[in-house]
């Protein structure tokens, strides 16, 4: 009986935490396709207000901060055709695949660290993963 009662109550709670997970996936999304379009736009100050207070910190101004990813990240830069792959936990941190077109017509996937700050879901470094079979 006692079990029953535990049981009935954690699944009370299922859909609140599904619905979070949920809103958390969409503000995650909202965020890389806003800076995604920003830099396609060459709105580096839009795209800035995406970054980390850590990222903030490691590149100190905007303009810094779009010289890297165009000189670094190409796919990013020039991007189009984003597709949202997994969203998973490691080590204690969000992250978010995504599929992209760079400019050269390739597909790319990418690897977005999440947190959330005061003010919402910042990036906190993106990483070039090599494609995977099935993945684009």
């Amino acid at each position: 009986m006692r079990s029953l009662l535990v049981t009935a109550c954690l699944l009370s709670f299922a859909p609140v935490l599904s619905a979070q997970e949920a809103g958390d996936r969409a503000a995650i999304e909202a965020v890389i396709a806003d800076q995604l379009a920003d830099f396609t736009a060459r709105d580096i100050a839009g795209a800035w207000d995406h970054a980390s207070r850590a990222i903030r910190g490691i590149f100190g101004t905007p303009e810094r901060f779009g010289a890297m990813v165009q000189g670094g990240y190409p796919m990013v830069w020039d991007n189009r055709n984003a597709r949202f792959l997994d969203l998973r936990e490691e080590g204690g941190r969000l992250r978010q695949r995504v599929a992209v077109t760079g400019p050269d017509g390739r597909d790319w996937v990418l690897d977005y660290e999440m947190i959330e700050q005061e003010d919402g879901w910042k990036i906190n470094g993106v990483w070039i993963l090599p494609p995977m079979e099935g993945m684009v």
